[in-house]
């Protein structure tokens, strides 16, 4: 008897399961883990995201650099011993375009990847396409909006002390960052930031990891890929775990919101939410003085 597509919302459908319109536009490329392993699929689940997260830094870095350098009438190919001393406020925005950048090269590179692998169907792929089985409605979204912010924040401020962690209120922003650039780090928290990270790991990466993965395994890989995409560099070890753990839940929601719903957009919406609210309770009291 043929199975209900309902009964699993991460079935693949097979081309005969398809309308004729969704048929047209079934992928035009093979698998690239066609043939591999259960454990290579799993190796190339985390390259895949981890080659997409260093080219898109790599290609941010130099691009500030350099045209930073030429803005200022330095040489790009001068030796660090020879180049003059940059004032803070050109280190801090640097470093603030840097992250705006890898963002916007990141989502590209997804899209790209997406159209590659997927053809005409790339949209479903990411889930920016109407899902072709019935889904969770997601107007439910708005029932968990309003809670969300309590839930976050008790569970990140919980685990910072834990770990005896400052991720309280209170926190101040640069004083080196110019208007043009406090824009700007904003729009990198609440709006490419989430839009990228939402494509790369709840799009591309959560559709490579259901063609081998269940619903739960889907989600929980996603998430401990998104958690630790955020390690801190601090050599640390509480600073390190800190942050991956302040993310896990969201991490969790976000990959049910996926797998529920069939689309990106509910995981962009909560995940810039998110970012919204923790900012203003980080940055609210010291902005209110």
């Amino acid at each position: 008897m043929k199975s209900d597509l309902r009964s699993d919302p991460l079935r693949v459908a097979s081309v005969a399961d398809m309308p004729p319109a969704a048929a047209d536009a079934r992928p035009s490329k093979p698998p690239l883990a066609a043939g591999l392993s259960w454990f290579g699929r799993v190796l190339l689940l985390i390259a895949v995201p981890l080659a997409i997260l260093l080219l898109a830094s790599g290609l941010a870095i130099l691009i500030v650099r350099v045209g930073g350098d030429l803005r200022l009438g330095i040489d790009p190919f001068t030796n660090a011993a020879a180049r003059p001393r940059l004032p803070l406020s050109e280190v801090t925005g640097r470093g603030v375009m840097m992250d705006a950048l890898r963002q916007v090269l990141m989502a590209a590179l997804v899209i790209g990847l997406a159209a590659w692998a997927g053809g005409a169907a790339w949209r479903q792929r990411l889930g920016l396409a109407r899902p072709l089985e019935p889904r969770l409605p997601m107007r439910r979204l708005w029932l968990l909006l309003p809670l969300w912010p309590m839930i976050h924040i008790a569970w990140v401020t919980t685990t910072a002390a834990a770990l005896h962690m400052n991720f309280g209120s209170g926190v101040r922003l640069s004083p080196f960052l110019n208007p043009t650039m406090l824009g700007l780090w904003f729009a990198f928290v609440v709006v490419l930031a989430p839009v990228a990270e939402e494509l790369l790991l709840r799009g591309e990466t959560f559709a490579r990891a259901s063609a081998f993965l269940g619903p739960a395994g889907t989600i929980v890989a996603t998430a401990l890929l998104f958690c630790l995409a955020h390690v801190s560099l601090d050599p640390g070890a509480k600073s390190a775990l800190a942050r991956p753990l302040t993310l896990l839940p969201l991490a969790l929601t976000l990959g049910w919101l996926r797998w529920r719903t069939g689309r990106l957009w509910p995981c962009i919406l909560l995940h810039g939410w998110s970012n919204f609210c923790l900012l203003a309770y980080q940055l609210g009291p010291s902005l209110l003085r």
